[in-house]
Parts: structure tokens; sequence; C-alpha cells
């Protein structure tokens, strides 16, 4: 949590700024956006083209997924029409695990690495019939498809500014559709190596507050496991929320 103080001035403070007010009790919301962020506002995506063929490979990621789908179809009524968007989807892990229980896929990254990697699993039965989407919302419109179920697994804290991103799921979203967000609770910076430009977690509170402002009502949240880096775990959460009805 960052200190009040003006006088406070770590080498991790200086290097963020916070996107919303000081609270009541005088203290900043912990997720922030970092000053030095891609060109675009988006996703960084050179790192994730050189790793997409590879990503795979990892145990950890694949368990990721299986663990992530195993919660989301624990809180989420999904049918044989639920039309899924997977945003952020790297090599489409979460929605390979998700498709035997839902509809049309569509799967949108930013990376063109992970899209190769994707567009082969369409073509090989993996993910066939899957819609796959060069998108990144923090500089493209919104595309006329709508979806009764957003999901996005550990994207949003890669993203410095979230407001055109949760915008765009409002948009994308159909009536009574739901968004689920999985991604890492606020954490001490020490998840990423020095220089990462986006949020180092997510204070529960700072994120509904995020959504609030696109248009979502509260979100229920959840433990979503963990991740093991650099010795030690980090948790994650399921975020869940659907649009808020206009007053009548």
């Amino acid at each position: 949590m960052a200190s009040s103080s003006s006088t406070h001035t770590s080498s991790h403070d200086r290097r963020i700024e916070p996107l919303t007010s000081a609270t009541s009790d005088g203290t900043y919301p912990a997720a922030r956006s970092r000053r030095i962020v891609p060109p675009n506002g988006g996703l960084a995506t050179n790192s994730f083209d050189e790793r997409a063929a590879t990503w795979d490979d990892d145990p950890t990621k694949r368990e990721r997924a299986r663990l992530a789908a195993a919660r989301l179809r624990a809180s989420v009524d999904l049918h044989p029409d639920t039309r899924l968007l997977e945003y952020g989807a790297g090599t489409g892990l979460l929605t390979e695990q998700l498709r035997p229980h839902v509809g049309h896929t569509t799967l949108a990254e930013p990376s063109s690495g992970m899209r190769d990697v994707l567009n082969a699993k369409v073509a090989d039965g993996r993910l066939a019939g899957a819609d796959i989407l060069d998108l990144d919302l923090s500089r493209d419109a919104p595309p006329a498809s709508r979806h009764d179920l957003i999901v996005a697994l550990m994207v949003l804290h890669h993203i410095p500014d979230l407001t055109p991103v949760l915008a765009g799921f409002a948009t994308l979203l159909t009536d009574g559709g739901t968004l689920c967000v999985i991604d890492l609770e606020e954490e001490d910076g020490s998840f990423h190596d020095p220089g990462f430009d986006g949020h180092d977690g997510f204070a529960r509170d700072w994120l509904t507050e995020r959504l609030a402002v696109a248009g979502f009502d509260p979100p229920r949240f959840e433990p979503c496991g963990q991740v093991n880096k650099h010795g030690r775990d980090y948790e994650l959460f399921l975020a869940t929320c659907s649009l808020a009805e206009a007053p009548r």
C-alpha cells in the first residue's frame, strides 16, 4: 500500500502514479498504472510473440487453465448456446477447457505469435470453428459481435490503462451477459521483473471502482488458486460481474 505522505520516495513509488484520488482515510488504492507504458497504452506483445511457440509446453500454464476453467464452471451457468469471448487469449488454453460446455467461441489476442498458435489449433481441430481476432481494446474499437460471456485470465494486470478495455467489454456483452476476470490479488511488486509497466495485482476495491465506471455491477470475488513464482506463492481471484441495469 502506497503511503499518503509526499515524503515517501522509494524507487517503486517514484515509478507509479495512482489513477484515483485518495480515499477517506488519506491512502491510495494499491493497484496503479505505471507511467512508462507501451506506445498504444495496451498490451506489450513482443515478449509474448517470442514465447508463443513453446507456451503450451509449460505444465503449470496448462494446469492453471484447467483450474481456472473448473472454477468458472462452478461459478457461472454455461450452456451449449453460450457465446464465449476470451480476451488476451494467448494460445487458448482456457478456451480449450471451456469449449465442451459453451457454444461459439471467439479468441481475441494482439500478439501475432500467439495468433499463429491459435490459428494452428483451429486448423487441427483443437479450436475448430473458433474465430480469432487481432484485438487490443486499448487501441481498437470493439467489433460488432456480441457475447454472453467474456473471460480474461491473467491479462488485465498487463494493461496500464484499463478504462477503454473495460468499456469495450461492456459494449461487447449481451444484455444479461457476464464478465469473468481471473487475475492477481494485490501484491508488493515482486511478481514481475523491474521495468514492468502494468499493475502489481489489484486491490479489490480499486477494481470494483473501475468496473463501476464502465457500467458493471459490483463483482463477486472468490479465491482462484495461486501462481508460484520466484519461490513464493501469489494469490489469484475470480471476479464475476454483469452490466448494471439502466434506470427505468
